[in-house]
């Protein structure tokens, strides 16, 4: 990922962590995001162990025991992996803009690009950690909501909770306050950025769903590829004709404006025919980094594309807001 210069100033990414290996990754990669894009951090647990039970504290003569350190412990965990994967993503960064052949420069101050003057690289000014009682999708939902960015693992809260989990992303998608990204699968190190699909249907939610997309594949330095399905089923051949131009007269439109947003990406544009957008916009994603989709307004849940593309996507998933 490679820092531009994306004109919004200090921001928050917020990340979800339990302790699973998934959280992991999410917070691996919600840290390359901050780095790139100048951010802080804020990594979330949730404590849901209040809601089934009183026995919170220690057992008596154990030192160490009791469900509230451990939560304490997979937090302490998370934000120290957070402040780790920060420093080594600002420092990739620094070296790649400084070239193979040299060092990356070091300001006067001893910060790092993008930290506050008297800080360093993943120090607690850069970092927090968030732990509040309760199930996990309102804990995130309340902690994002001065976020850019609000980050999740698709899976985690493995064994007795993992009933848990399957709901917090569907929960997410119709309520975070911010655009929401579900983490399946990190790049490896040094492998290129695959596309960033966006899907786009001309309703008021294309344009902020296009912003978010070319916003993240500039950040991230991937191509970006806006794709629209053509509904075919019951028309006739001179309708669906008709229907065709519209929608290509659709697709150049949000081509032009993409354009317009990240001149420097490169943007291609594709035009699918298929009844179920959410069927054609996973083929489309196949070997996608990233599949963006808007969803509705809050009040009004995820609706059923991003319901089907969050149960059945393979690549990571940007709901945008």
């Amino acid at each position: 990922m490679t820092a531009p210069d994306t004109g919004q100033g200090p921001g928050t990414v917020a990340v979800g962590y339990d302790g699973s290996e998934a959280a992991q990754d999410a917070v691996r990669w919600a840290a390359e995001y901050a780095a790139a894009g100048n951010y802080r951090m804020r990594v979330v647990h949730a404590w849901v162990w209040p809601v089934f039970t009183k026995k919170l504290g220690p057992v008596k003569g154990v030192e160490g025991s009791g469900l509230r350190h451990s939560a304490e412990a997979i937090l302490a965990e998370g934000v120290d992996l957070a402040r780790t994967s920060l420093a080594a993503a600002r420092t990739a960064a620094q070296s790649a803009q400084a070239g193979p052949t040299s060092s990356a420069p070091v300001p006067a101050d001893g910060a790092a690009e993008g930290v506050a003057p008297g800080a360093t690289a993943g120090t607690d000014s850069d970092v927090e950690g968030v732990m509040e009682a309760g199930l996990p999708a309102p804990v995130l939902r309340d902690a994002a909501g001065d976020a850019r960015l609000l980050v999740v693992s698709s899976r985690g809260l493995g064994g007795v909770l993992g009933h848990v989990a399957g709901s917090v992303c569907l929960a997410l998608a119709g309520s975070s306050p911010c655009p929401l990204m579900v983490i399946r699968r990190r790049r490896g190190p040094g492998q290129a950025a695959a596309p960033v699909v966006v899907g786009i249907d001309g309703t008021f939610r294309s344009s902020a769903a296009l912003a978010g997309a070319a916003r993240l594949a500039t950040i991230i330095g991937a191509p970006l590829q806006i794709v629209h399905i053509d509904k075919t089923s019951g028309r006739t051949r001179e309708g669906h004709g008709r229907h065709v131009r519209h929608g290509q007269d659709l697709l150049d439109h949000f081509l032009a404006e993409a354009r317009s947003l990240a001149p420097d990406l490169s943007i291609t544009g594709v035009l699918r025919e298929g009844h179920a957008a959410s069927k054609e916009l996973l083929a489309a994603a196949t070997d996608a980094e990233v599949l963006v989709i808007g969803t509705h307004n809050r009040e009004g849940g995820p609706g059923n594309t991003v319901t089907a593309v969050l149960n059945k996507a393979r690549c990571n998933v940007l709901i945008t807001r």
